[in-house]
């Protein structure tokens, strides 16, 4: 088994200062800005996001050409049901003038039947009254 040593504070700043020197390395051995190949990956990426932005405004393009669409669908939908919503109203309207008319009707024949059975009733009630002091049909004085 091995025995864990603490490393002293020597070999610490030693590793820091290490790892210091291999940053600076790697900075100083980049490639400069004019480098070819720096130069090619400039351009390759200014190439993929010319070619994003163009994708993205051929999607916004589709996506007002269907919003567009849509509202024109939407409006087409909208009058049809406003259409409908009108004749619906005016069978609505008819339909209760029917239904008005006919129980216009049927009051007036209801008063007029009332009439006519009033006056029957005043007829035999009239007819009574000329009859009072004589006897009835069939029924015999004593």
């Amino acid at each position: 088994m091995a025995i864990y040593r603490e490393k002293d504070i020597f070999e610490r700043r030693n590793a820091a200062n290490e790892a210091k020197k291999a940053l600076l390395e790697r900075f100083k051995t980049r490639p400069a800005a004019d480098d070819p190949a720096v130069v090619a990956r400039k351009a390759e990426r200014q190439a993929i996001l010319a070619a994003r932005a163009e994708r993205d405004a051929e999607k916004a393009k589709l996506k007002q050409e269907r919003l567009a669409r849509e509202a024109a669908e939407r409006a087409t939908r909208e009058a049809a049901a406003e259409k409908a919503r009108l004749e619906a109203e005016a069978k609505a309207a008819e339909e209760s003038k029917l239904r008005e008319t006919e129980e216009n009707e049927r009051i007036a024949r209801l008063l007029s039947d009332e009439a006519e059975r009033k006056a029957k009733r005043d007829a035999r009630y009239a007819a009574r009254k000329a009859r009072v002091g004589r006897t009835p049909p069939g029924f015999t004085a004593r």
